[in-house]
């Protein structure tokens, strides 16, 4: 009888933490993501730069960084507060108009469609992150899947406009040396 009992509480407190946790992760905050084409008309009005998520439906990295990365509350934060967000099936069918250009998948790329093949410059690789300046231009795109605690440094990188007067090591090493102080602060 005591086993019984103690299994029902073990069952009522595992149910009661499940609850909580799926509470807590539908009220955690969330990305704003955009197609490629509201992006760039929203940059027009208000500039910001663009991070945009090469994906494919298939790729496994790619959900995985969705699922760990791109829900970070760091990540979230600091991305939707100084970036426009897209994410861009590689393969998929969406008209993408820039600067006077029109992308469309017409197969000529195979399953690739051509503003992909454009941003990541001919190498394919999922996920990737391309990220582009206020007036839309391409500044480069990263390979690969990251972490949160990988992304971060890259996204002030880019946010804070690093990249125009210091090689990324020194920015990363820099980076770095700031993380370990405001860690001993707290």
């Amino acid at each position: 009888m005591k086993k019984q009992i103690f299994l029902c509480v073990v069952m009522l407190l595992a149910g009661y933490t499940l609850i909580a946790q799926g509470k807590s992760n539908a009220d955690a905050p969330k990305i704003k993501w955009y197609t490629a084409n509201e992006a760039f008309e929203l940059q027009k009005k208000t500039p910001k730069k663009i991070l945009m998520d090469v994906y494919t439906d298939w790729c496994g990295w790619c959900k995985r960084m969705d699922a760990s990365t791109f829900t970070n509350a760091a990540v979230v934060d600091y991305l939707n507060k100084y970036y426009y967000c897209v994410k861009f099936n590689a393969e998929g069918k969406e008209t993408v108009n820039l600067s006077g250009d029109t992308f469309t998948n017409d197969g000529k790329y195979g399953k690739s469609h051509s503003f992909a093949v454009a941003v990541l410059q001919g190498k394919m690789s999922y996920p990737s992150i391309a990220y582009f300046d206020e007036k839309a231009q391409l500044i480069t795109a990263v390979a690969g899947y990251l972490t949160p605690e990988q992304i971060l440094p890259i996204l002030t990188y880019f946010g804070e406009d690093s990249y125009k007067t210091k090689d990324y090591q020194t920015f990363s090493n820099e980076y770095e040396k700031q993380q370990k102080t405001l860690a001993k602060g707290n």
